[in-house]
């Protein structure tokens, strides 16, 4: 699966999810509420029906324990509510009226059985809950699951679209750089402007070549050991024969991780790249690693906007396409490789940090 349908799988299945676990857990909390004004009402009916027993002299054999107590009071000149009803922390207590006047029998029982009912609600509502998110967990997997399928099936035959063209291209694009280097061969040609253009127009068509095969990879991306030190001597050595007017530098001698060793090489062979490219005159280029991450440094231009340039298609050169770095990107999430830009007057930090 893309990191993009990772990301609309996650969205929506989340959304989903979350939606209908709010409604179970609020319909959970309002039928716990009028469970428990029903269990406080079935209480205060047990205690007239207790006062009543007493009141009429009967028999008292299912009151015969510890919960119930009573005791006749007088209140003078005062005015109790019939439907008076207090809770304690223990206790239930409700006064009702005698035929004598001023007395009031006095009923008070034990929260103990209250309680345990209260109890029992809660573990059956929080275990009726739990059941109906693991269900509901499920139906929004699916649910996501076939959502995706539309757009899988897209992506795939666009893949699938694009991997062809890419191959057929090889061929071409392969030609054209054989017959480029016999033409350099030749002295007539070897200050001629317009091959030079072609030259480089050329270099940037192979340059996006690699740059998608290796894209297209993302999904059967294998994963082993890689020293990237060593990927990055190896680019550097390329690099000082195309701008031998730059002074690189490199401070690591074994930085390896679990990574895909195109998509890594291809990572950084633009970052350095790059930083060549948009230099200073007789400039530098420094690499170096500190714990996890690895920094590529140069003397360029300050990046007019370092938050925008992963963006596709976004170039501060009208020379570039700006595809370059949205590549890199997108394969270095594909790898959870986090790119942070530095920019300031005197020079540009690329740094990765690896998981």
């Amino acid at each position: 699966m893309h990191h993009h349908e990772k990301t609309a799988f996650l969205k929506f299945f989340i959304t989903y999810f979350v939606s209908v676990a709010l409604l179970i857990l609020v319909a959970g909390f309002f039928y716990y509420i009028q469970m428990k004004d029903h269990l406080l009402k079935a209480e205060e009916f047990s205690m007239i029906e207790y006062a009543r027993h007493i009141k009429l002299h009967l028999k008292m054999d299912e009151y015969h324990n510890d919960t119930y107590s009573h005791k006749f009071v007088q209140k003078f000149g005062e005015h109790i509510d019939i439907r008076n009803f207090t809770v304690t922390d223990k206790s239930f207590m409700k006064y009702m009226p005698t035929k004598v006047p001023d007395y009031y029998l006095q009923v008070i029982k034990k929260k103990i059985a209250f309680n345990q009912k209260l109890f029992e609600l809660k573990i059956k509502i929080w275990t009726l809950q739990f059941l109906l998110l693991l269900l509901f967990a499920f139906i929004s997997y699916k649910l996501a699951k076939n959502a995706l399928k539309p757009l899988q099936e897209s992506i795939s035959t666009l893949d699938k679209f694009a991997k062809d063209l890419i191959h057929d291209l090889n061929t071409p694009v392969t030609s054209i750089k054989l017959n480029m280097k016999l033409l350099e061969k030749k002295e007539e040609c070897i200050d001629n402007v317009a091959l030079q253009r072609v030259k480089k127009s050329v270099e940037t068509i192979s340059e996006l070549h690699e740059n998608l095969t290796i894209l297209l990879q993302e999904e059967t991306f294998q994963l082993e050991q890689v020293n990237l030190c060593k990927i990055t001597q190896e680019i550097l050595q390329t690099q000082h024969q195309i701008y031998p007017n730059l002074h690189f530098t490199q401070e690591c001698l074994n930085f390896t991780d679990k990574l895909n060793a195109h998509a890594t090489k291809q990572i950084l062979q633009n970052i350095i790249s790059n930083a060549c490219k948009y230099n200073t005159k007789n400039g530098y280029v420094k690499i170096y690693a500190t714990k996890n991450s690895l920094t590529i440094q140069n003397s360029g231009p300050k990046i007019i906007n370092p938050e925008k340039i992963f963006e596709r298609s976004y170039s501060s050169d009208k020379r570039s396409s700006g595809i370059g770095l949205d590549i890199v990107n997108r394969l270095a999430r594909a790898m959870d490789i986090e790119i942070k830009v530095e920019s300031d007057d005197e020079s540009n930090k690329f740094i990765l940090t690896f998981s």
